[in-house]
C-alpha cells in the first residue's frame, strides 16, 4: 500500500512537470536563438564556411584557445551578442532530462495497463496520452536546444573569422605604410577583390584609365565614401582549388599594361583607394574556405574571381563572384552601411544630427 500511495505521487508529478515543460516549450520556442545572420545577405553569391584558426597568438590570456577551436575573448564576445543562450540552453536541457524521466514512468504505466492485475495505475487511455506528451515534450525540448547550440556555434564561427579578418596585414599603395584591416574600422569600408591575374590586371585597368567617353573619376569618389579596395592574385599550381596560393599582388598590379581602349592609364591613379595584402599565408588560410565554397559552386575563382565587402564595423555587408560593381557600392553603400552606425565618436566625426 505504501509503494503503490507514492507510485501515485511520482505518476503524479512526473506528469505535471512534463506538460509544464511542454507549455512553456511553446511559449518560449520562438525566442530560442537570438543570432545575427550576415551571411544570406541579398545578391551574396557565394557564402563563407568554417572559421579557421587563430593565425595569430598572443600572451594576452584572453586571445588563447582553450579548446584549440575558440579563444576566451571570442566565446566572451558571443555571451555578450546572445547574453541569454546559456540560459536557455539550461532550460531546454533540463526540460528534456524531465520530460525524458516522466516518460519512463508513463512507459512504466502503459505496460502494467496492459498486463493487468495492478490496481494503483491511471487507465491505459491515460496512460498512453500521458506517454505522448512526455515523448512530445522530450523531442521538443531537445530540438530546441540543439538548434539553440547550434546558432551559437555559427555566432562563434562569424566572430573567429571577423577577428581573422581583422588581423590581416596590408600596405598601402599611397603611402606604402603596413597596417592590419582593423586599422580600417570606423574609419573605411574595405572591398576585397581576389582572383587571377587577367582579374587583377582588369581591376587595375578599370580603376586607372578612362574607358569611357568621360574621365574615370572612380578613385575620387571611391575616396570619398570611404572606400578602400584590396586586390588579392591568386596563383594556382595545379587545377586543384587546394593548391592556389596568394601570389604578389603588388607586382601584378604595376606590371598591368593599358589595352586598346584605355585611355590616360596611369596605374598610380588610384593610389589612394588602394592596399595590397602582406603575409600571402595568412591571407591565404583566410581566404581558402572563401575559394572552396566558391570553387564547390561551379565558380571560377581564377577568372571570374569575387569580392567580400566589410562594413565599417568590421563586419562583412556581402560576397559576390566577378568584379567589383563600383557603381551600386558608391550609390547604396551610405544606406546599407551609413556613416552613423553607433559608435562612440561618431558625433564628433560626424556632427550632430
Amino acid at each position: 500500500a505504501c509503494h503503490s500511495y507514492f507510485h501515485k505521487k511520482i505518476m503524479k508529478f512526473t506528469n505535471a512537470v512534463s506538460a509544464a515543460a511542454l507549455t512553456v516549450t511553446c511559449l518560449f520556442s520562438s525566442t530560442s536563438a537570438f543570432v545575427t545572420n550576415t551571411r544570406n545577405l541579398p545578391n551574396a553569391q557565394i557564402s563563407s564556411s568554417i572559421a579557421p584558426k587563430n593565425l595569430f597568438m598572443s600572451n594576452d590570456p584572453l586571445n588563447q584557445s582553450y579548446d584549440g577551436k575558440y579563444t576566451a575573448k571570442q566565446r566572451l564576445r558571443e555571451e555578450v551578442e546572445s547574453p541569454f543562450r546559456k540560459v536557455r540552453l539550461l532550460f531546454f536541457g533540463g526540460s528534456t532530462g524531465s520530460a525524458l524521466i516522466a516518460l519512463y514512468f508513463s512507459l512504466l504505466s502503459v505496460l502494467k495497463a496492459n498486463m493487468g492485475g495492478y490496481t494503483d495505475i491511471p487507465p491505459l487511455d491515460e496512460s498512453i496520452q500521458n506517454c505522448a506528451i512526455n515523448a512530445g515534450g522530450a523531442v521538443i525540448c531537445a530540438a530546441l536546444a540543439y538548434r539553440d547550440w547550434k546558432a551559437g556555434e555559427a555566432n562563434l564561427e562569424r566572430i573567429a573569422k571577423g577577428g581573422a579578418l581583422a588581423a590581416l596585414p596590408v600596405m598601402t599603395a599611397e603611402t606604402e605604410s603596413v597596417q592590419t584591416v582593423k586599422d580600417y574600422r570606423r574609419n573605411s569600408r574595405v572591398v576585397i577583390a581576389a582572383g587571377g591575374k587577367s582579374y587583377i590586371e582588369t581591376l587595375a585597368r578599370s580603376l586607372n584609365s578612362d574607358q569611357l567617353a568621360d574621365e574615370n573619376i572612380l578613385p575620387q569618389k571611391l575616396d570619398e565614401t570611404d572606400v578602400v579596395v584590396i586586390p588579392v592574385l591568386l596563383d594556382e599550381s595545379s587545377s586543384s582549388a587546394s593548391n592556389m596560393v596568394v601570389g604578389d599582388t603588388m607586382a601584378a598590379w604595376k606590371e598591368t599594361r593599358a589595352q586598346e581602349g584605355d585611355r590616360n592609364f596611369d596605374i598610380v591613379k588610384s593610389n589612394s583607394v588602394i592596399a595590397f595584402p602582406r603575409n600571402a599565408g595568412a591571407w591565404y588560410k583566410y581566404l581558402q574556405s572563401e575559394i572552396k565554397t566558391a570553387t564547390d559552386q561551379g565558380f571560377d575563382v581564377m577568372e571570374k574571381g569575387f569580392t567580400i565587402t566589410v562594413k565599417k564595423n568590421g563586419r562583412i555587408l556581402r560576397r559576390a563572384t566577378g568584379q567589383p560593381q563600383f557603381n551600386g557600392i558608391l550609390g547604396t553603400m551610405e544606406v546599407m552601411d551609413g556613416s552613423k552606425f553607433g559608435m562612440p565618436g561618431d558625433d564628433e566625426r560626424y556632427g550632430q544630427s
